[in-house]
């Protein structure tokens, strides 16, 4: 392929500077002459050099390559690691400057990263990316500004080819949250979960051993055999476990960059991975103005890749909730009484009013608990005194909101519908924590 040997060179600072330095020189020979050799010796030297700098960069033979090593897919709100790999064959050490052309959506336009490589040396340059939205990230040329030693010029390299990479709901919170489905007493945050008395499913009869609770003997069967017998007990498993994704206008508002409802979309992924480690049924559905997404509880193999990619695909105009047409779908849909999780943003309490009735129907069949959002920045103006009239106003509002979100935990729980008001960074363990403790008393 034919080279643009032009379009490819571009200048140093250090040569602006030469070059500089040399009309100064011509210059002020005008008023010194002794100084005219000088700076036609300076001069002459910089050009020699500045055409030694171009045959090296690009009619000696040697190259420098680039290969980047970035993961198929990120982790939406997490860090993700991408790393270039460079590699000189020029026969002599380079200087290096990447610009990695990054998927628009991180809006970075003077991304620079450095490195010196020794000949036939290999450089490796690292860099973290965090994603803010779901959806597809087109990466474009890693582009290398190669310099000689004697820095003058440079040399564009187009190095590492284009690649796509996918944006999921956060799968590394799957593995954070693991321990919380396989331990006994599970720990999220400084919440302890503790295990109440025995789950209601019976697993079998046995012979006593030391250790065994002494409430659990059989006394029929002990009777019988005339060996003592107890009785053993099993978590109660294949339970229905659904989250149920608001992707209405209320989820729209940003934290952090995120906005709430790509919280409840890693929250929902990590609760429903830690249902299925735990035995029972996942299953997921989303609504707005309509419904959408629906998937069956169910605990087969590959369920949780279909909730990924499910989860992944969601896209919303943020319009108007009807929770009517969400109570008409569940009560067709889900026939056997199940955990239902439903994450919406409740700001007042006439919000929940409007709601409330459908809220009501669905907990009359399935127990349901209600996921929304405390505001964070209502906490940072409560906690500050104000100095002046304004401040005070604003304060007085706030407190007002804060208000109306404890009396909508308290409206839920007076209709016998379970609730968490949580903070977006916490909601993951928050959700986690519920299940675990409906699990642990016998709820779910």
């Amino acid at each position: 392929m034919k080279k643009s040997y032009i379009g490819d060179l571009f200048l140093t600072k250090t040569w602006y500077v030469l070059i500089t330095s040399a009309v100064v020189l011509f210059f002020t020979s005008f008023f010194f002459h002794f100084l005219f050799g000088a700076a036609a010796v300076f001069t002459f030297c910089f050009i020699a050099l500045t055409i030694i700098d171009y045959c090296l960069l690009f009619f000696v033979s040697g190259n420098v390559k680039a290969v980047r090593q970035v993961a198929q897919r990120f982790s939406l709100g997490d860090i993700n690691e991408v790393s270039v790999k460079l590699s000189n064959s020029y026969p002599f050490k380079v200087a290096v400057a990447l610009a990695d052309e990054l998927p628009v959506q991180f809006q970075e336009r003077n991304f620079y990263k450095t490195s010196t490589i020794a000949y036939a040396g290999n450089a490796t340059i690292s860099y973290e990316l965090q994603p803010l939205t779901r959806g597809e990230y087109e990466f474009g040329h890693a582009i290398c500004f190669v310099k000689t030693p004697l820095r003058l010029l440079q040399r564009r390299i187009k190095a590492a080819e284009p690649a796509t990479v996918k944006v999921y709901p956060s799968y590394h919170q799957l593995k954070k949250h693991h321990l919380l489905a396989v331990s006994e007493n599970a720990v999220a945050g400084q919440k302890k979960i503790r295990r109440i008395g025995h789950s209601m499913e019976f697993e079998k009869i046995k012979d006593y051993v030391t250790g065994d609770d002494v409430r659990t003997i059989n006394w029929k069967a002990t009777a019988r055999t005339g060996n003592t017998m107890v009785n053993t007990y099993t978590d109660a498993r294949q339970q229905q476990v659904y989250c149920i994704i608001d992707k209405g206008r209320a989820m729209k508002m940003p934290f952090e960059g995120i906005t709430l409802l790509d919280y409840s979309i890693n929250a929902s992924l990590a609760l429903l991975n830690v249902a299925l480690l735990k035995h029972d049924k996942a299953g997921l559905m989303t609504f707005s103005n309509k419904m959408n997404e629906i998937i069956p509880a169910e605990r087969r193999s590959g369920q949780l890749n279909h909730l990924l990619e499910a989860l992944y695909k969601q896209k919303t105009e943020f319009k108007e909730s009807d929770y009517e047409s969400l109570w008409v779908t569940i009560h067709k849909r889900i026939t056997q009484r199940s955990f239902i999780l439903i994450f919406t943003n409740f700001e007042t309490y006439s919000s929940l009013e409007r709601q409330l009735p459908f809220l009501k129907k669905i907990a009359s069949y399935h127990l349901v608990c209600v996921v929304f959002f405390r505001n964070t920045l209502l906490k940072e103006i409560q906690e500050k005194q104000p100095d002046t009239i304004e401040g005070i106003y604003i304060k007085t509002i706030a407190e007002r909101f804060d208000y109306e979100k404890r009396q909508i935990v308290k409206e839920l729980r007076r209709h016998g519908i379970l609730s968490i008001l949580s903070t977006p960074q916490e909601l993951s363990i928050d959700v986690i924590n519920k299940y675990l403790e409906l699990k642990a008393r016998q709820m779910v």
